[in-house]
């Protein structure tokens, strides 16, 4: 039976910036991936065009743009299996927590993958959309084996064996921020920005090396963010592999391995 690998996300083009080298990997490799999105990103700008400018063709019109693009880049990707949660773009952690928790289980037992991959409890640079993704993700995993936890008709209970945060160290965030911008949060009028983790707690990397130009022709697809993304376009080999060639990751739990010994793979104690 094929393992399977589930990343629950919160707008189009975070499976192809964040995780896009991991999915692109083990989706070569044979595994079953798929990916749950909490919204469309219809809050998001248009190319150059600001949110209510006169270039931009509005909410309901940039989220049909922007599946579409998270689709063509899914399939660049291999990912085999796309779920939209239906929730607005930057309106996330206001969502009914009862709910959403129930919704990401419904996707969990239909799905029933092995491993779990969503953003840390830090959002990566304090984005409330990613934190409140992380909090629902992380509580999911936790009820979906609970047989007394409702989701949807039909739905059998479904154990995950792991669950993992990505977690970017100071080396990653600066190749992002040399290729694109510094990336900030503002929150309530505090500025947020990214907070890297210390090499000594990334319990997980991933080689991704061989999936570089993959993950840069799924970011392509995104077309309608390529303003935010230019830069990409002209840089050289080497700077799109540091970008890309590895991804790194906290182990939040497993129920089949452990300890302090850095892993290369994240079904390490899965396989047979």
């Amino acid at each position: 039976m094929a393992l399977k690998l589930m990343a629950i996300l919160a707008h189009p083009d975070d499976e192809s910036l964040g995780f896009g080298g991991t999915l692109a990997t083990y989706a070569a490799a044979g595994v079953e991936t798929s990916l749950v999105m909490a919204t469309r990103g219809e809050a998001g700008r248009y190319g150059e065009h600001p949110r209510g400018s006169a270039g931009h063709p509005g909410p309901d019109a940039l989220a049909r743009i922007r599946e579409a693009e998270l689709r063509a880049a899914a399939a660049i990707l291999g990912v085999g299996d796309i779920a939209f949660l239906g929730y607005r773009d930057q309106e996330l952690d206001r969502a009914d927590p009862r709910e959403a928790v129930a919704r990401i289980v419904h996707e969990l037992r239909r799905t029933r993958p092995d491993v779990v991959l969503t953003f840390g409890q830090d959002g990566a640079y304090g984005h409330p959309d990613h934190i409140a993704i992380c909090q629902f993700a992380t509580a999911a995993v936790a009820v979906s084996a609970d047989p007394s936890f409702a989701s949807g008709d039909g739905d059998a209970p479904h154990r995950i064996a792991k669950l993992y945060y990505i977690a970017w160290p100071a080396s990653t965030w600066a190749a992002y921020e040399n290729a694109l911008k510094r990336l900030i949060s503002v929150v309530d009028g505090v500025e947020r920005q990214a907070v890297p983790w210390p090499d000594w707690s990334l319990t997980t990397v991933i080689d991704t090396r061989a999936s570089w130009e993959t993950v840069w022709r799924a970011v392509s697809c995104h077309e309608s963010q390529m303003g935010i993304f230019a830069r990409l376009k002209d840089l050289e080999p080497e700077l799109h592999q540091a970008l890309w060639g590895a991804q790194s990751f906290y182990r939040v739990f497993s129920l089949v391995n452990g300890g302090r010994q850095r892993e290369a793979d994240l079904f390490e104690g899965l396989r047979g």
